[in-house]
C-alpha cells in the first residue's frame, strides 16, 4: 500500500509519472483548442450535467407537479412501478456488460426514451391511454439505466478525490436545473387553468423539444481513454488493449460473466454492504412527496410551483453537502462525519415538520390547499425543504461510492448497486401508491427509512480513509487494486492507463 498523501485536501495538482504526463502530453499537442476543451474531465462532467438537465431533469419536472401533471396519480404510479422494476432487472444483467463493451456511448441508447415516455403522457392527457404510459415507462426504465450507469461512472470516477464533492455539486445544480426551469415553464403556461387539473399540450411539447436536444448530446460524449483529469492523467483505459477476437455476442456473454463475479466481489468491500439500505431509501420518498402530498393537496397553480421549488431546492442541498464533502480544513475521514451528522440531523428535523402536515393533510378534502390562500406557504416550504433532503441524502451516497474508486468501470458497477437498490426501494414504494395505502403510513414508512437506514450506514463511514498519493493521481483506489476488479481486468487497466 502506498504512503498517503499528508495534505489530500488542497487544489495543488497531484503527481503525476513523468511518463504518463509525457504520452498525455505528446497525444495532445497538436489537437485544436476544441478538441482539447471536449476531452478535459470537467468539460465532460458539465457536458454530462447538461443532458442531465434536459432528459432526467425535464422528467423530474412532470413528476413533481403529481401524477406527471395529470388528474389520476395512480397512473404515474404503475408507470413509475414499471420503470424502477425493468431498471432494477437490466442494470446488472444488461446495463453493465454493454457499458463495459461501449462505454459512455450507452448513454445515447437511454436519451431518447425520455421522449417517448413524455409523448406517452401528451397521449394520455388527450385520450386516456394509460397502457402506453406503463409500456413507456418500462421502456423508460431500461433506458434511464443507461443514463445513469454511465452518468454515475463519470461523476465519481473523473474528478481527483479532492474534487469530487464539487464535481457532485455541479452537476446536482445544473441537473436540477431541468427540473426547476421545466416547473416554472409549467407554471407559467397554466396558471390560473381553469380545467380539469392537467397541463397544457404545450407544455409536453416543450418537453419533448429539449429532451430530444438532451439525447443528442448523450451521443457525443467522449471515451474515457481520451478524457484528461486536471493533474494530466488519464481517466479510463483504452479497451482495444483488451485483446479479443469474438463475436459480438460472445463478448457479451464474456463480459456478462465476468461483470457478475466483479459485482459479487464487491461483497468483500464491506462499505458497499452497510450502504446498501441507504441506497435503497434514496428514491423511496418520491412517491409520497410527489403523488401523496404535492399531488393530492395543492391546486394545480401550487403543484406546478412547487415542482420548481422542489428542484431548486434540490441545487441548494446539492451545493451545501458538496462544499461539506470537499471542505479543505478537515480531512476525509472527518468530512465523512460531517456530511452524515448533517444529513441525519437535517432529515429528522424536516420529517419533524413532515409530521406536523400529515396531521393536517388527513382533516381537508383533495386539493385544499389554494395557490393564493394563506394556507400556502407553509406546506410550500416544507415541500422546498424535501428536495433540500433528497440532494444531500443522494449527493453524500455518490460520495461515499466517489471514495471507493478512481476509475470509471469500478466506478459503473458500484452506481449499478446503487441504482439497482435505489430502484427496487422506488418500486416498492410506488407500488405502494398503487395499492391506496394511506398517505399517514407511507409517511411514516418514509421517516423510519431515513432515521434507520442512516444508522446502519454509519460504520461505512467510519471505514472512510485518506486518499493514497495513487488514488489522488487518478489511479486506482487499494480496493480496486485487490479483491474488488477481477485479475484480467487489473491487468488490462495497468497496461492502459497510459
Amino acid at each position: 500500500m502506498s504512503d498517503e498523501i499528508k495534505k489530500p485536501n488542497n487544489d495543488d495538482p497531484a503527481v503525476v509519472s513523468d511518463r504518463e504526463a509525457q504520452v498525455v502530453a505528446e497525444d495532445r499537442a497538436g489537437r485544436t483548442w476544441a478538441y482539447r476543451v471536449w476531452t478535459s474531465a470537467w468539460f465532460q462532467i458539465f457536458q454530462t450535467s447538461v443532458i442531465a438537465f434536459c432528459c432526467p431533469g425535464m422528467y423530474n419536472a412532470m413528476s413533481g407537479m403529481g401524477g406527471g401533471g395529470n388528474v389520476d396519480p395512480h397512473i404515474s404510479a404503475q408507470s413509475s412501478v414499471a420503470l424502477t422494476a425493468t431498471g432494477a432487472a437490466s442494470y446488472l444483467i444488461v446495463c453493465v456488460p454493454i457499458f463495459e463493451i461501449i462505454g459512455v456511448r450507452a448513454m445515447g441508447l437511454g436519451g431518447w426514451t425520455y421522449a417517448l415516455y413524455s409523448g406517452a403522457l401528451l397521449n394520455y392527457a388527450n385520450n386516456g391511454n394509460g397502457a402506453f404510459v406503463v409500456a413507456s415507462g418500462a421502456l423508460l426504465g431500461l433506458g434511464s439505466a443507461f443514463f445513469w450507469l454511465v452518468q454515475g461512472a463519470v461523476m465519481i470516477a473523473y474528478p481527483l478525490p479532492h474534487q469530487k464533492g464539487r464535481a457532485i455539486a455541479a452537476f446536482w445544480i445544473i441537473f436540477n436545473l431541468g427540473g426547476c426551469i421545466g416547473g416554472f415553464i409549467a407554471f407559467g403556461q397554466n396558471y390560473g387553468k381553469a380545467n380539469s387539473g392537467t397541463i397544457s399540450n404545450s407544455t409536453y411539447w416543450a418537453f419533448i423539444a429539449i429532451m430530444i436536444v438532451g439525447a443528442i448530446l448523450s451521443c457525443l460524449l467522449a471515451p474515457p481513454w481520451l478524457v484528461v483529469r486536471s493533474d494530466g492523467s488519464r481517466a479510463g483505459h483504452n479497451p482495444k488493449l483488451n485483446k479479443h477476437d469474438e463475436s459480438a455476442g460472445n463478448k457479451f456473454l464474456r463480459v456478462a460473466k465476468r461483470e457478475a463475479l466483479s459485482v459479487l466481489a464487491l461483497r468483500h468491500e464491506k462499505r458497499v454492504i452497510f450502504l446498501i439500505p441507504m441506497f435503497f431509501a434514496a428514491n423511496w420518498f418520491y412517491s409520497y412527496q410527489q403523488n401523496i402530498m404535492n399531488g393530492t393537496s395543492f391546486d394545480l397553480d401550487g403543484r406546478t410551483l412547487n415542482s420548481a421549488l422542489y428542484w431548486a431546492a434540490q441545487m441548494i442541498g446539492g451545493f451545501l453537502i458538496g462544499a461539506v464533502c470537499d471542505f479543505p480544513w478537515l480531512s476525509r475521514p472527518k468530512r465523512a462525519l460531517l456530511a452524515w451528522a448533517f444529513v441525519f440531523v437535517f432529515g429528522n428535523a424536516v420529517m419533524g415538520g413532515g409530521l406536523a402536515f400529515e396531521n393536517l393533510r388527513e382533516a381537508h378534502p383533495a386539493d385544499w390547499i389554494v395557490f393564493q390562500s394563506s394556507e400556502y406557504a407553509g406546506p410550500a416550504v416544507l415541500y422546498f425543504f424535501y428536495g433540500m433532503l433528497d440532494a444531500l441524502w443522494q449527493g453524500l451516497s455518490y460520495w461515499m461510492l466517489g471514495a471507493m474508486c478512481s476509475t470509471p468501470e469500478l466506478g459503473g458497477k458500484l452506481v449499478a448497486v446503487y441504482k439497482v437498490s435505489q430502484s427496487v426501494g422506488a418500486a416498492i414504494a410506488y407500488q405502494l401508491t398503487t395499492d391506496n395505502l394511506s398517505g399517514r403510513k407511507q409517511f411514516i414508512s418514509n421517516w423510519c427509512i431515513i432515521a434507520i437506514t442512516l444508522v446502519v450506514a454509519f460504520p461505512a463511514v467510519l471505514r472512510i480513509t485518506e486518499p493514497t498519493e495513487e488514488e489522488a493521481r487518478g489511479g486506482m483506489t487499494e480496493g480496486e487494486k485487490t479483491d474488488m476488479v477481477p485479475e484480467d481486468f487489473k491487468k488490462t487497466a495497468a497496461e492502459g492507463a497510459l
